[in-house]
């Protein structure tokens, strides 16, 4: 297919290169500020052009601009008559449903939402890291799903269809899954600092990818570890007092996760009421 992408950015420009590679025509790129030298060094001979020229030039149009800018750059695309009959156009948002393309439906152009399911801090780690993730695909129909899992075959990823209504549930749990993943790690790494242990980010690796193996290996509920699944009420408040000494904003999100594992234990059967209630009896009183 003849492919444009508008909002060439970390995501935008790696999906444009897997893209060529599996022999698609980039017809042009569009976006703002880096993405003349993103284009030059990822997409070479592939020109910089604005975002209608370079949606007229295509039959998938990609936008991978942020979400609050899908219906906006929709919506300009229709106007401009660059979308329309036998054009599909899809976003690469987990969070935005298809409605946020309406303008491009109501032009004739058929509306597809691509997400792969991986996080890319920079071009290089989206080029690298689409192959074999999951790639949730949602369309209006049957033949737009069909170009959504060729597009997502052809980045080299895993696809699976989505209802279009449960992709806010979807990109919550992603959130979960990475975003706070990565936030939690951040309040780990402050407390292993306090604790004198160098390194603290390098230190606790090994740990958090032997957590992650058991967690594929075991499933949730076997690979939970730590107080709360012994309901060990006095570890718990000790970790507290420490955590309230060197980060108490961090406090909350201590008793939030802790009950949380809480009822992981009590629904995998490795916690019974009695434990609980005394590890609850320590978390009311943080609360």
């Amino acid at each position: 297919m003849r492919v444009a992408v508008i909002g060439a950015g970390r995501v935008g420009t790696g999906v444009a290169v897997l893209l060529q590679r599996a022999g698609h025509r980039i017809e042009a790129v569009s976006g703002r500020g880096p993405t003349r030298d993103r284009a030059a060094r990822y997409l070479p001979g592939v020109p910089v052009r604005e975002a209608a020229e370079a949606a007229a030039l295509a039959e998938l149009v990609v936008l991978g601009v942020p979400d609050d800018a899908i219906a906006p750059t929709a919506e300009a695309l229709a106007s401009a008559g660059a979308v329309g009959p036998g054009r599909w156009v899809a976003h690469l948002s987990g969070a935005t449903g298809l409605d946020s393309l309406e303008s491009v439906r109501v032009a004739g152009a058929g509306r597809l939402a691509i997400h792969p399911l991986q996080t890319f801090p920079d071009v290089v780690s989206a080029i690298d890291g689409i192959a074999d993730c999951a790639i949730a695909v949602t369309a209006d129909d049957e033949a737009g799903y069909l170009v959504a899992e060729r597009v997502a075959a052809d980045l080299l990823g895993v696809p699976f269809r989505l209802d279009d209504d449960l992709r806010p549930r979807y990109h919550a749990a992603a959130v979960f899954a990475s975003n706070y993943l990565v936030a939690v790690s951040a309040v780990a790494a402050d407390l292993f600092e306090a604790a004198g242990v160098p390194d603290p980010v390098r230190a606790m690796q090994p740990l958090q990818r032997a957590t992650l193996d058991n967690l594929a290996r075991l499933g949730p509920g076997a690979a939970l570890t730590g107080p709360a699944v012994r309901g060990d009420a006095g570890t718990i408040e000790r970790n507290l007092e420490a955590v309230a000494a060197v980060s108490p904003g961090a406090v909350p999100a201590y008793v939030a996760m802790a009950r949380v594992a809480l009822d992981l234990a009590v629904r995998a059967g490795r916690l019974d009421a009695e434990a609980r209630a005394r590890v609850e009896e320590v978390l009311a009183r943080w609360s």
